[in-house]
């Protein structure tokens, strides 16, 4: 058994997303020995974390273990590292994605990818042309309770799919009273901010996988909180959406729903609750736990729910157990693109399924702008 190094740039390694999810999960599998290859040879990942404060990036290094660190991207692409890790502000992601590129790095970036479907696909055009390995994550589904919904449909339990509705969210402070939970270039367009930029992104992808492809969409936005204060104490104007709800259409001939919202106050089981409705049954799932109700169980709700108090609905729902493997779903999704860049294993989530994540977000806002139905034409290199 022979230990491999293969070195990681993370662009963004100071931010929330760069440190408790990159940072700590490549570390984790650093700590673990590596990750195990079919040859018996352990994949060890070596980190350099990329920002623009030394003195912070210098505080995170010493925090853990002395990583290498640097604010020049110039410095990281001219270095050694072999896969580049972007999740700083999308805004300029195609530039940064760029220069890794023609660097010969392999590409591993957050989404959105672009901020445009057209700059996302040339992305991936790149660097299919240069013959590098790249994707993007999509961790939403390594999540327990999402999981078990596409266990459940390739088991093929919901018979035909009829229905897939989204209820996400949660409320995001203005920072007037409590600090916000989300940077302020969220809430900017220049810098790429926008609930439909950054959460149809996840959307897309889990409803293809979890129900059937996007045909068709169809909007409505709205900024909720018009005005914010950000990091540094300052009121601004919020010029992105905060409320995203969308009608889709799928390949299936099933139909969605999505309710997405950055200012909505919670009585559900989760921030993030997903049902299909199929006509063998139907699940309802969060991001950690998973019902059923197989059509044989469904009881007679129409009538006998007709008086208060007179059925318990959610009693008559079956909890799906705990039996399909557990771990942190951005350290998959990096255990798969280590494997693919090591081992040349298929990896799903490339730049063209980034950059279908990008397509609804463009087709939602064109829905919005030209109120309309908006159909969702095929991508290729």
């Amino acid at each position: 058994m022979t230990d491999h190094r293969i070195g990681v740039i993370i662009n963004g390694a100071t931010g929330r997303m760069g440190t408790t999810q990159h940072m700590a999960n490549l570390l984790a599998i650093a700590a673990d020995g590596g990750l195990r290859l079919r040859n018996g040879n352990r994949l060890i990942p070596e980190l350099l974390l990329v920002g623009r404060d030394a003195a912070r990036l210098k505080t995170l290094s010493a925090a853990h273990g002395g990583q290498r660190w640097t604010t020049s991207l110039d410095e990281a692409f001219a270095g050694p590292d072999s896969i580049f890790m972007d999740c700083a502000a999308t805004g300029d992601r195609p530039t940064r994605v760029r220069r890794a590129i023609a660097a010969g790095k392999h590409i591993h970036i957050e989404k959105p990818t672009a901020p445009t479907v057209e700059e996302a696909m040339a992305l991936a055009r790149a660097a299919h042309a240069a013959g590098i390995k790249h994707g993007v994550i999509q961790d939403k589904l390594f999540l327990p309770g999402f999981a078990k919904l596409l266990f459940l449909k390739n088991a093929g339990f919901f018979g035909r799919i009829l229905s897939i509705r989204i209820d996400a969210g949660s409320w995001i402070f203005d920072g007037k009273t409590q600090a916000c939970q989300r940077p302020s270039w969220n809430y900017q367009k220049r810098q790429g901010g926008g609930l439909a930029l950054d959460m149809m992104a996840h959307w897309r992808y889990m409803i293809d996988r979890l129900a059937s492809p996007v045909a068709a969409v169809c909007a409505l936005m709205a900024t909720a909180i018009p005005e914010r204060v950000d990091e540094d104490g300052l009121l601004y104007k919020v010029d992105a959406e905060d409320t995203s709800h969308a009608l889709v259409r799928l390949e299936n001939g099933a139909v969605g729903v999505i309710m997405n919202s950055w200012a909505t106050r919670i009585r559900r089981d989760d921030t993030m609750v997903v049902q299909i409705d199929g006509t063998a049954g139907s699940a309802v799932a969060g991001r950690f736990r998973c019902w059923t109700q197989a059509a044989v169980n469904t009881p007679e709700a129409f009538f006998g729910g007709g008086q208060q108090a007179n059925m318990d609905f959610r009693a008559q729902w079956q909890e799906v157990p705990d039996t399909l493997p557990r771990g942190n779903p951005f350290r998959q999704c990096w255990e798969a693109f280590l494997r693919h860049v090591a081992e040349d294993t298929p990896y799903g989530p490339d730049l063209v399924e980034g950059a279908k994540a990008v397509q609804l977000a463009d087709l939602a806002y064109r829905s919005v702008a030209e109120g309309r139905w908006m159909d969702v034409e095929p991508l290729h290199l």
